[in-house]
């Protein structure tokens, strides 16, 4: 296993600021796009930033997720995750636990929930646009919707939500393994209370159609895997797309041109959610490490087998390599092969169910409140630390 060597360059290499590309992380990928790194917590990784390599990374199963399980290992969060979780699995485990879940993510099936998704968002701006400008879009709508559609399709009480984004929270810090422990008991118990439910109470909904086929199935999902499963949906579900949503309208509306493009022209929303997805970075810091289980040539770097790597995505969504102009956003750019949902195996199960939340909201915005704008400088927005996940605290809005 790596340990702390010489010449490895401490990582991060600054801090997050807002939704900014680190300056030194940019020069050092374009010089040396497999680089040698001291991490936050146990020690030293590779660290891959190029498209192809981060694609090879995150799909060829010489990199495993299985065997980064542990506190020893090297890792940017202060504690890593569960061997009962399906991102701390490699295939057949992970598929097993994947195929459980899959359906409830099918195109059709997200497609399904868009009238539900386009009611509730436009609630939600029926509050907000009653209650006067200005207003804090990320209390308003960016934080509620995703909650509300994660519990509708797993079961969950809408009326913890509020409990949820507390845990969730405390779940995803980056520096506090003690509270991010807490965060995990709290939510696997509220999960498992509510599987105990779904056995003496069977409901159509995802948790408990999971419930029901626990015990109908000859290969069934253990308990604790099962909890976990729901514990990932639900604060993937919640976190990730919250903080997008709130992204995506920050650089909208930093970037007026862009704003007033999709105004104009709706129909480019489609394009725009994965050029936006593209060029915003979602993470603070590289993504969940793998272990080397065998000697691998990686532009231009003998990675040895035990040796721990952490792909950057949001520099290979800049690889010059694969994007041109890859610092401009361009809602016409056609193909956009971005990495931000993963790749191979741990692909997002969710992402086209973030994809629909995400042009939903757009296109109710642009039609409802075309005139929608910053309520204060771009500078004085304020942004979440110390958090896996990048976003605005505060999302000042006037229209």
């Amino acid at each position: 296993m790596t340990t702390t060597g010489d010449g490895a360059r401490p990582y991060p290499f600054g801090p997050v600021d807002r939704l900014e590309v680190d300056p030194q992380l940019a020069e050092l990928s374009g010089e040396q796009p497999v680089l040698r790194v001291n991490l936050p917590f146990g020690g030293d990784a590779w660290l891959v930033t190029r498209h192809a390599d981060v694609k090879t990374v995150l799909a060829d199963s010489r990199f495993s997720r299985a065997a980064a399980v542990g506190d020893h290992v090297p890792r940017t969060v202060s504690a890593g995750l569960p061997s009962t979780s399906m991102l701390s699995m490699d295939p057949p485990e992970h598929s097993r636990l994947r195929r459980r879940v899959a359906n409830a993510f099918t195109v059709r099936r997200v497609e399904a929930l868009r009238p539900y998704v386009r009611r509730i968002v436009n609630d939600l701006l029926d509050n907000m646009i009653a209650a006067g400008s200005p207003a804090d879009l990320t209390k308003a709508l960016t934080w509620p919707l995703p909650i509300t559609v994660i519990c509708e399709l797993l079961g969950v009480p809408v009326a913890d939500r509020d409990r949820f984004n507390v845990w969730v929270d405390g779940l995803l810090m980056l520096s506090d393994p003690e509270q991010s422990a807490r965060a995990r008991e709290h939510l696997n118990g509220y999960l498992a209370g509510l599987v105990a439910l779904r056995r003496t109470a069977p409901t159509s909904d995802l948790l408990g159609e999971l419930v029901t086929a626990q015990a109908e199935e000859e290969d069934p999902l253990r308990e604790e895997e099962l909890v976990s499963l729901g514990v990932s949906l639900l604060s993937a579900g919640q976190e990730a797309t919250a903080n997008q949503i709130g992204n995506f309208v920050y650089t909208l509306l930093t970037n007026p041109d862009l704003w007033r493009e999709l105004v104009a022209d709706p129909g480019l929303i489609p394009d725009a959610v994965e050029e936006l997805s593209r060029i915003v970075p979602i993470s603070a810091t590289a993504g969940f490490t793998r272990i080397a289980t065998e000697e691998v040539e990686l532009g231009g770097q003998t990675v040895c087998a035990g040796d721990a790597v952490v792909a950057e995505l949001g520099m290979a969504n800049r690889d010059p390599e694969v994007f041109d102009r890859p610092g401009e956003i361009d809602f016409h750019r056609g193909s956009v092969p971005h990495v931000t949902f993963g790749h191979g195996v741990h692909h997002c199960l969710g992402a086209q169910l973030a994809r629909m939340e995400l042009r939903t909201v757009l296109e109710a915005l642009v039609s409802r409140l075309p005139g929608l704008r910053l309520a204060v400088l771009a500078d004085e927005v304020p942004w979440r630390t110390e958090r896996l996940i990048r976003g605005a605290e505060t999302l000042p809005v006037s229209w």
